[in-house]
Order: C-alpha cells, then sequence, then structure tokens
C-alpha cells in the first residue's frame, strides 16, 4: 500500500460493543484500508486508508449503509464578490472539494453559502480560507464563526442527546400511567376490567413504535449486516410481550387474562433512562478534553506595519509580533522580543509554580501571563502549537484500543447470539420441561433477553482510558496510546539518563588545572575556540566561562566531533584536541601529569575532560552538572512504588557513581556511548531482575511467554532528542520536559514539565487507570454470569422489568466507576 491518509470521524447511532465491533469489521473490509478503530466510549472511529484506492465519502456511505451515522454541523456563510451564477458556481464546486464537506449549496441571490461538514476533518476557518484562496470574500458575523471543529461537533452531539431526552420523556409519560394502572389492578384497587386493558393497550402502544423505534431498526440493520447488537436483544424481549399481550387481549380469555404491556413499557423507558444517562456520564468522561480545548483563546494583538489590531487567533500567522498584556492568555507558541513577567504554565505541565520569562524564552500558547507586558514573536500557530498537539494526543490514545480490550471485544463479538440461544432455551425449558405454560416460559425468556447486558463489556475499557488520559493531561501527562499506558503500568526498571534528566542539562565550568605551570588564559582560549563549532553542553560551557573571563575566541578550522569521546580542531595553526582522558590515551597523548587532577574531580561527581595542544596535554577542566531539583524524592517515589532504578550515562565511572549517590541510584552504567545506549536498554529487557530491598510492590509484572526468555518490562526516560533510539528500544519511552515540542515520535509517554516527578506520577495515574479497567471487567463479567443465571431459573417472572432496569444499571456502573478517576490524586 503506498502513502496512507488517517481521518476521524464522529458516529452517531452506536448503543453497544457489537454495534461499534460491526463498523470496524465491515470498513476493515474495504480495499485500501489499512487500519480501523472505533471507540464506544468516545462514539469515534479512527481510519487509515489509501486515497487512491478508497476516499472518505465512501467510508462515510459504508457506515450510513450499517444503520449508523456521522454527525457533522451546517454553518451559513455570507459570502461576497459574487456577480453571476458562474461565481456561485465556482464556490460550491471548490468546497465540494473538501475533505470533510458533506454537501455545499451557494445562492447567488441572498449570497450565502450553506455548508454541511464532518467536524473532525473541518471547519469554519477552512471554509473560509477555502472561499478566499477561489477570489472571494466572507463577512464576519458572530453567527457564523464555529471557530473550531469541536465546537460543531459538540453541537451535534447536543443535537443528538436532545433527540433522546425527548423521546425518554415521551417514554415517562406513557409509561408511568400503565406501571400505575397495572399495579392498581395488581393490588385489586381497580377492577381487573378488559376496557383498562385496552386502556394500557392504546398507551403502551406509542412506547413501543415510537420510543422504541430506534431498537427496531438498529436491530433490524445489524441483521441484514450478519450481527446481532443490543437492539436485537431489546426489540426481541420488548416485542415478545407487547405482541402476547395484543394476542391475548384480542382473543381473551382463551390465552387467559394477564396482559404485559407495563412490561413492554418499561422494559423500553428503562433502557431509555439508562441510555440517556449513560450518555450524559460519557459525556463527562471526557470533560478533562473539552477544558483542554476551552483554553484556547478566541483573539489575539498583533503589531502589523507599526498597527496594533485585534484578530481571530486562526489569522495569527508564524513571524507575527503578538502584544500579551498582564492577565492576559498567551494566544500562541513562540518566543519573548521583549519584557519580562512570570507565566502560569500549570493547565498545561501540571507545574504549579509560575515560570519566569524574559527575552529569549519560549511561551507555550494558552498560558497564563502574569504581571509584566510581554512582546512576543509567534512561531507556532494553529494545529502546530503546543495545545494543539496535546489535545491530538490524546484523541488519539482515547481513539486506540488497549491490549486488554481484546477479551471483551471477543465476548462481544459472540455474546448475543448466545444470549438469544440462552432465551430460547430458557422458553423451551420452562414450557416443555417444567409445564409452566406459554404465559410464563415467555416472561422468563424476555426476561433473559433483556437483562443481559454487552455494552457493559464494550465500555469498561475505553471510558477508562478516556478518564485516564484526560486526567494525564490534566497534569502534563501524555499518553500517546492506550497500550503505552497498559504498559506504563508494567514496568518494572526505569532507567534515567543522567544529563537533562536527572541533572540540570546546563554544566558549568568549575575547575582548570595547568600540567607544568601553563598559562591557563591561553589555554582555556584555544580549547574554547576549539569547542565553538560544538553542540555539546560540555562545550559549550567551556565557551561560555572563557567569554565571561572575556577572552577573545578565534574561528576553528577543520572541526570534527567524536561522538562520546571528544572534538578535535585547528586553531590559530594549533592542533587542539578536547576530550575524555581515555580517548586522548587512545590518541597517543599521555596524560599522567593530570591524573590526580582528574580523580579529585570526578570523586567530586564533576566531568573532567583534557585538553591537548600539539599532541601535549596542557590541562584539565571540571565541568559540573547540579542535580535538578525533585530528582533524589523522584527516584525515591520510584524505588517506593517498587521498581528498580538505574542511571544511564556517557560519563565516567567515578563521576557517574557520585552523582549516583546525590540522588540514591544504585545501579549505574556508565561510560557509554550514544549509539550503544539502545543495546544497553535491550540487555536490561533480557536480564532477571530482582525487586530492590525496601520498595513496595510492583504492581507491573516481567511477561513471560511459554517457550520464551522471560521479558524485563524496561521504561526508559530522556529528552526525546539524543535518547531517541533508547525511547524506542525501551518498552516504555517517556520523554520529558520537551516544551512545545509535545509529539515526540519516539516516546509513548510525554512529560510536559522537567520534573523527574511526573515519572511516578505517569506510573501511577496507569496503575489507577488500569486497576480501574479490571474493576469495571470484573463487573461486567460478573453481571452477566450471576443475573442472566438468576432470570433463566424464573426469579424475575413477577416483575421482568427489573431485568431492564439492573441492564441500564451495569452500563451506568462501568461509566460512573471509570469517572472515579478523575478525583484520582496525584502526588506532587
Amino acid at each position: 500500500m503506498s502513502e496512507t491518509n488517517r481521518l476521524i470521524l464522529p458516529i452517531t447511532g452506536m448503543t453497544c460493543a457489537n454495534c461499534s465491533a460491526t463498523i470496524e469489521r465491515n470498513l476493515k473490509k474495504m480495499p485500501g484500508v489499512a487500519g480501523v478503530s472505533v471507540n464506544l466510549a468516545n462514539e469515534k472511529a479512527s481510519v487509515t486508508y489509501d486515497p487512491a484506492l478508497v476516499g472518505e465519502p465512501q467510508i462515510r456511505a459504508l457506515i450510513g449503509d450499517l444503520g449508523y451515522g456521522v454527525a457533522t454541523a451546517r454553518i451559513e456563510i455570507p459570502i461576497s464578490g459574487m456577480t453571476c451564477a458562474n461565481c456561485s458556481a465556482t464556490i460550491e464546486r471548490n468546497l465540494k472539494k473538501m475533505p470533510g464537506v458533506v454537501a455545499a449549496n451557494v445562492n447567488l441571490a441572498t449570497e450565502h453559502a450553506t455548508v454541511e461538514f464532518i467536524p473532525t476533518l473541518a471547519g469554519y476557518a477552512d471554509i473560509k480560507r477555502k472561499i478566499e484562496d477561489v477570489g472571494y470574500g466572507v463577512i464576519e458575523t458572530s453567527g457564523n464563526s464555529l471557530s473550531a471543529p469541536e465546537d460543531a461537533e459538540a453541537q451535534a452531539r447536543a443535537a443528538e442527546v436532545q433527540k433522546q431526552r425527548r423521546l425518554l420523556w415521551t417514554g415517562v409519560a406513557f409509561t408511568v400511567p400503565v406501571f400505575l394502572l397495572t399495579m392498581g389492578m395488581m393490588l385489586m384497587l381497580l377492577p381487573d376490567a378488559v376496557w383498562l386493558k385496552w386502556v394500557l393497550f392504546a398507551l403502551s402502544t406509542p412506547v413501543q413504535f415510537y420510543v422504541g423505534w430506534q431498537y427496531y431498526t438498529g436491530g433490524y440493520k445489524a441483521l441484514k449486516n450478519g450481527s446481532a447488537n443490543m437492539d436485537v436483544l431489546i426489540a426481541l424481549g420488548s416485542s415478545a410481550a407487547y405482541f402476547y399481550s395484543v394476542v391475548a387481549l384480542l382473543l381473551m380469555p382463551r390465552l387467559g387474562d394477564l396482559v404485559y404491556f407495563e412490561t413492554s413499557a418499561l422494559i423500553i423507558t428503562l433502557i431509555r433512562v439508562g441510555k440517556y444517562l449513560e450518555a450524559v456520564a460519557k459525556g463527562r468522561t471526557s470533560a478533562a478534553i473539552k477544558a483542554l480545548m476551552g483554553l484556547r483563546p478566541s483573539s489575539a494583538r498583533v503589531i502589523r506595519a507599526g498597527v496594533e489590531q485585534d484578530v481571530a487567533i486562526d489569522q495569527v500567522q508564524v513571524g507575527d509580533t503578538v502584544l500579551v498584556r498582564p492577565g492576559e492568555k498567551i494566544p500562541v507558541d513562540g518566543v519573548v522580543l521583549d519584557g519580562r513577567s512570570t507565566v502560569d504554565e500549570s493547565m498545561l505541565t501540571g507545574e504549579s509554580l509560575p515560570v519566569s520569562k524574559g527575552a529569549g524564552d519560549e511561551v507555550i500558547g494558552a498560558t497564563l501571563n502574569g504581571s509584566g507586558l510581554l512582546r512576543m514573536q509567534a512561531t507556532k500557530v494553529g494545529a502546530e502549537t503546543a495545545l494543539a498537539q496535546i489535545i491530538r494526543l490524546v484523541e488519539e490514545a482515547q481513539g486506540s484500543k488497549a491490549p486488554i480490550q481484546a477479551l471483551a471485544d471477543r465476548v462481544s463479538g459472540v455474546f448475543v447470539p448466545i444470549v438469544i440461544g440462552i432465551a430460547l432455551l430458557t422458553f423451551l425449558g420452562w414450557f416443555f420441561i417444567a409445564k409452566g405454560g406459554f404465559s410464563l416460559a415467555m416472561i422468563n425468556m424476555v426476561a433473559v433477553l433483556v437483562i443481559a447486558c454487552p455494552c457493559a463489556l464494550g465500555l469498561a475499557t475505553p471510558t477508562a482510558i478516556m478518564v485516564g488520559s484526560g486526567k494525564g493531561a490534566e497534569n502534563g501527562i501524555l499518553f500517546r496510546s492506550s497500550e503505552a499506558l497498559e504498559r506504563t503500568e508494567q514496568v518494572q526498571v526505569v532507567v534515567l539518563d543522567k544529563t537533562g534528566t536527572i541533572t540540570r542539562g546546563k554544566p558549568a565550568l568549575t575547575d582548570v588545572v595547568m600540567a607544568d605551570g601553563n598559562a591557563q588564559n591561553e589555554f582555556l582560549r584555544l580549547v574554547a575556540s576549539a569547542e565553538r563549532g560544538s553542540e555539546h553542553p560540555v562545550g559549550q560551557a567551556i565557551v561560555t566561562a572563557a567569554q565571561e573571563r572575556g577572552l577573545l575566541l578565534s574561528e576553528p578550522d577543520g572541526f570534527q566531533a567524536v561522538a562520546g569521546h571528544g572534538i578535535h580542531a585547528q586553531v590559530d595553526g594549533h592542533s587542539v584536541l578536547v576530550g575524555t582522558p581515555r580517548w586522548l590515551a587512545s590518541e597517543g597523548i599521555p596524560t599522567g601529569g593530570l591524573d590526580a587532577a582528574i580523580d579529585k574531580m570526578q570523586g567530586e561527581g564533576k566531568t573532567a575532560v583534557i585538553g591537548a595542544v600539539d599532541g601535549l596535554a596542557l590541562g584539565a577542566l571540571g565541568i559540573a552538572d547540579t542535580v535538578k531539583d525533585g530528582s533524589v524524592e523522584a527516584i525515591a517515589g520510584l524505588r517506593r512504588q517498587g521498581l528498580s532504578v538505574v542511571m544511564l550515562t556517557g560519563d565516567n565511572r567515578r563521576t557517574a557513581e557520585a552523582i549516583a549517590r546525590q540522588v540514591g541510584v544504585d545501579r549505574v552504567l556508565a561510560e557509554v556511548l550514544p549509539g550503544d545506549k539502545a543495546a544497553q536498554v535491550k540487555a536490561l529487557q533480557q536480564a532477571p531482575q530482582d525487586r530492590p530491598a525496601g520498595s513496595g510492590s510492583a504492581t507491573g509484572q516481567g511477561r513471560t511467554q511459554p517457550g520464551l526468555a522471560p521479558h524485563t518490562v524496561v521504561a526508559m526516560v530522556g529528552d526525546g532528542i539524543n535518547d531517541a533510539p533508547a525511547l524506542a528500544q525501551a518498552d516504555v519511552g517517556l520523554a520529558i520536559g520537551t516544551g512545545t515540542d509535545v509529539a515526540m515520535a519516539t516516546a509513548g509517554v510525554t512529560l510536559m514539565s522537567g520534573d523527574l516527578r511526573g515519572v511516578a506520577r505517569a506510573i501511577a495515574l496507569s496503575r489507577g487507570t488500569m486497576h480501574t479497567i479490571r474493576q469495571n471487567l470484573f463487573w461486567a463479567f460478573f453481571y452477566n454470569l450471576l443475573l442472566v443465571p438468576v432470570a433463566v431459573a424464573g426469579l424475575l417472572h413477577n416483575a421482568p422489568w427489573l431485568a431492564a432496569a439492573a441492564m441500564a444499571f451495569s452500563s451506568i456502573f462501568v461509566v460512573t466507576n471509570s469517572l472515579r478517576l478523575r478525583g484520582f490524586r496525584l502526588a506532587r
């Protein structure tokens, strides 16, 4: 398959796990479709496809043929500049070609365009841009700016919920009188008269065929597509009670004097109540992502041609100069040009303390400016901002499937046919074996059909994933996928890169020790000049120290960096080497006169490098990188979680062990070249691990499959740039302190802040989420294993509608249990 595209479609009409499985199964059969994931909880389908073989209209059409819908929004846009019918036809033709546009109609007389579009694929800004690109104008009005696709999707979802609410109250209005009349007859408060039963028929019929019509259409479409879903169970159960009652009423008293109109009406209305409450609760599972979307400012104050002007946020361009007043939200990502202030970044990074910002510092859009005035230059706008990337990552994680969901999906695929089989056997058993008669056998069959709940199975995993990933986003923890969230729980060993992870990554020159009384300043000038071509933090520390002393540096010639060892350059006619003592020794340069100074520096936890000029080692330089605030606490927290902690560094062993002692790490992998870090992670994965002494119990366990060697689950924590191969090799890669570049391709987890304590929080959140998923799955299986036999045994024959109430409650329980994660406490 050639180049592929990916689209996310908001789906309407799904009621249970079988619905999502039906859509997924049929989409996968389409030529050109490479991958499909349909999420029942957030009601979205993610489709990867080859545009040369299939397109969005065909995918949308298939979803419609299966009996489901794609949520769309409609907008009217006033247009200027049209002069003839060809103008309106041109705009209409170009709009219809846009991805996500379902229909477009441009009226020349009213000068309006009516556009129906899929909000996850297009929005007002895209439509406006297309109209302007073909040479016409858009008249801005307060009623036509759906500024974000999620606004339109929210409107589409709200319309669907409104429809469900209307059906619910219609059902309640008819069902309550049916129930009260039936109870009155049972308690002999009302006469058991035929005319009252005709009243029950009249009241229950609208419930059956208006309020419950969705179950008939949904069941028919499911059966037409070779599957059976929750709609089939409800339609069968309620219809059996209703039509038996109709026949009994018409032939009364030959079939007896019992009718079950209240049963059919209560089944449909109670299921409708449950589904409505479930929809409301499911809406709350995405509260975190909605809160993130709400952070986006609506406008920005830019300076163009020397004039300050307020513009819509989607009109800010890269390179624009933006003014941010005290107390305002920073509109887009950028760099401070001048001014000084503190910025509250807690909404994105989870860090509560404001961050000081001045000229040259990066700022993140949607964060809150403090008391200073900032003038900044926009560097990332629209979909490239950190906030947009965060929202996209969270949505992708919420839409993906965790491996733990596979069992529930397999069970859901055969659940409804098995339940129908059990219901038929129940009817036959009670009619032929127990001799209970047709009425009793039918009611027990109805109870089995209605009490079985495939919905809880389908919602158990995705609802918890949605809440857990949203909770992470609120605290600056971004899980790239559900699999990453699940895998994080299983971690046994955490590997920490030293520079920039445990330490600040901003080393400073602390010692210059000369051999044989050489001139220190001239030596430092030559070494710093050679390092001017280096991007390594050690080299930059040497250059900074020389500049602070006022030394005049030269431009190096023939600069060459040797990864993990040092650099070589020509400076003012001298050959200069700067690097590790071991490298210089391998180059045939003796360092004997500096060995004592090197030992002393390394014993103090400093990085020692040698500077050699024209083949002679003239001096040793000590560079110290201070430990980050919170590193000691973070590592102690990881050990309390039952994890082994390993420090990985290219430094020599003595320096590395000195840092390790400061922070409480008892295992060090030192003198590892950048290209060898991935191999070290792989070796840890293949080695058996002992739990650290005095640690708590670890939830994650090594995974051993039959015939395979034990595998230790290893997490690698780094900056996501220099550590990319090691992050990719690890079972879980955590990129820390990425600033505005949150979409680190090699990291399964991105930590927005540079605080190492975020690693323990991510693991704790993963464990909490997986614990909730297991609770949900246990409930979903236990509920069906317990209550289906109760219905089979006929224990609900006096009140079969209780089966519907239990079924509705089971789904609500799963969703509300997942919502408890919103209160999950992450240690600060």
